[in-house]
């Protein structure tokens, strides 16, 4: 005699998990018939396995000591846990796993394993640790797991190494070569230009000129040189040029202006030409020099529309002193200050300004305060370029009657110092004996300030001969 199968009795409908009645073959709640339901198997999957399938392997130590769950599943049945490396057996590639009291328990490597390292690639290679910044790791990019760089690791480099003969050396990482185009081959840092921070230091004149906070480049220039004249005392000569920005290559303006003139000087000095009539030569020979910087050929510029309207222009200001006398000149509105020695003594501007400002003090429409707060304060109605009105060169000869130091600089300074006095406050005590780490200071006064303009002073300290007493002043 055949016997039926017996469903067994459901706590919970399956549909809306209502406990049906006894006998029922549908669900009082949700019609759910309960006679679909499939017979419970003898299988339980979300049953945790708490006796290891296979005894343990020869040679491991004891029973496998499971770790506790830490999560429940749905059915409240513990998770189970396991680790392939507290289990005893062997990899896919046939190798036995390593356990926790294995002979070897090298990462990686199964006990019993060869001693040398794994190969690579094959069935059973040993997962190799990736390590993305450990510096420390003899083994390099290949033992880490890291791709090698392209380039030398600048972390790794030998910075006492000494550049290819001709090369630049990177100042960011300190091993890649400076390109042609001003980056690092290897970390791709844009260098800084030279002409970014310039100094330069000679027995008797010091100058600094620095790209300042603000601009992108350096557009001020100068020039500090000594020279012999007839009678064999020393002239010392420094010349300070201030591009205009608004104007097309203003870099290039001032650096062609300051060695103009610096090399006319050199020429005439020596040759017994009185200074102020070659400083005033020194000016017109700069002039050329900045006005030959339009006249280059048609095709030189032709990505520039305006190349005639907007030709390179500069300012320069300059000062000599030989033989007991100073001469200053000037174009535009960069200017040349006396500090005594004796700061109880009055200082004074030897240069006026040749710009909106000076122009409406000079006629009396506007108090020198009214004039420089204006917005069209600093536009300048001279100035070096082939767009120029008329070159009016302006000179003047002071013999002055005690010692001191002669600033000249451009507005970049003079912005945050502008009155004699403001001047001489900014300028270190030991100026006359330290005119480098005076000019220094001055540059890092006006960096401090804000450095919104480029900075360039150079300072001359003027001694006077004991015999010398009175002082003259002549202008033209």
């Amino acid at each position: 005699m055949s016997q039926s199968h017996q469903q067994p009795a459901l706590a919970k409908c399956p549909g809306c998990e209502e406990p049906p009645a006894a006998g029922d073959l549908f669900c009082g709640v949700c019609g759910y018939d309960l006679s679909a339901v499939p017979a419970r198997s003898d299988d339980r999957p979300t049953m945790a396995i708490t006796v290891p399938p296979a005894a343990p392997a020869a040679g491991a130590a004891g029973a496998v000591r499971w770790p506790a769950a830490e999560e429940t599943d749905s059915s409240d049945v513990p998770a189970p846990v396991v680790r392939p490396a507290d289990v005893p057996g062997t990899d896919s590639g046939g190798r036995p796993l390593t356990g926790p009291d294995a002979p070897d328990a090298t990462p990686g490597r199964g006990a019993g394993s060869p001693a040398g390292p794994l190969p690579a690639g094959g069935p059973g290679a040993a997962a190799v640790r990736v390590r993305h910044d450990d510096r420390a790791d003899p083994g390099g990019a290949e033992a880490s797991g890291d791709f090698a760089l392209a380039a030398p690791d600048p972390r790794a480099a030998d910075h006492a190494a000494a550049p290819a003969s001709g090369a630049k050396v990177c100042v960011a990482c300190r091993s890649g070569r400076v390109d042609p185009d001003g980056y690092c081959e290897n970390c791709g840092h844009a260098q800084p230009r030279e002409r970014d921070h310039m100094e330069q230091e000679l027995d008797a004149v010091a100058a600094v000129s620095d790209r300042g906070l603000r601009h992108h480049r350096n557009e001020d220039s100068f020039a500090v040189s000594s020279t012999a004249l007839p009678d064999g005392s020393a002239a010392v000569v420094a010349i300070v040029c201030d591009g205009v920005s608004s104007a097309s290559r203003p870099d290039e303006a001032s650096a062609a202006a300051a060695s103009a003139a610096n090399e006319a000087l050199l020429e005439s000095l020596p040759r017994g030409t009185h200074p102020q009539t070659a400083m005033h030569e020194a000016i017109v020979a700069a002039s050329e020099a900045v006005n030959a910087l339009a006249r280059e050929p048609a095709g030189a510029r032709e990505h520039d529309a305006h190349r005639h309207q907007n030709a390179p222009a500069c300012t320069l200001v300059g000062a000599i002193a030989a033989g007991g006398l100073l001469i200053v000149g000037w174009v535009g509105d960069s200017r040349v200050y006396w500090v005594p020695e004796d700061r109880t003594q009055p200082t004074a501007r030897l240069t006026e300004d040749d710009s909106w400002a000076a122009q409406m003090v000079a006629a009396g429409l506007m108090n020198e305060a009214e004039a420089y707060a204006d917005e069209r304060a600093h536009a300048i109605t001279g100035w070096l370029g082939a767009d120029a009105y008329e070159l009016e060169p302006h000179t003047a000869a002071f013999k002055p009657d005690r010692p001191g130091l002669v600033v000249v600089c451009t507005d970049g300074l003079w912005n945050y110092a502008e009155s004699g006095e403001e001047m001489a406050a900014a300028v270190p005590a030991d100026a006359g004996d330290q005119p480098l780490r005076a000019a220094r200071a001055l540059v890092g006064h006006a960096l401090d300030g804000g450095g919104h303009d480029n900075v360039t002073v150079a300072l001359l300290p003027f001694a006077v001969r004991p015999q010398g007493a009175g002082s003259a002043c002549d202008t033209a």
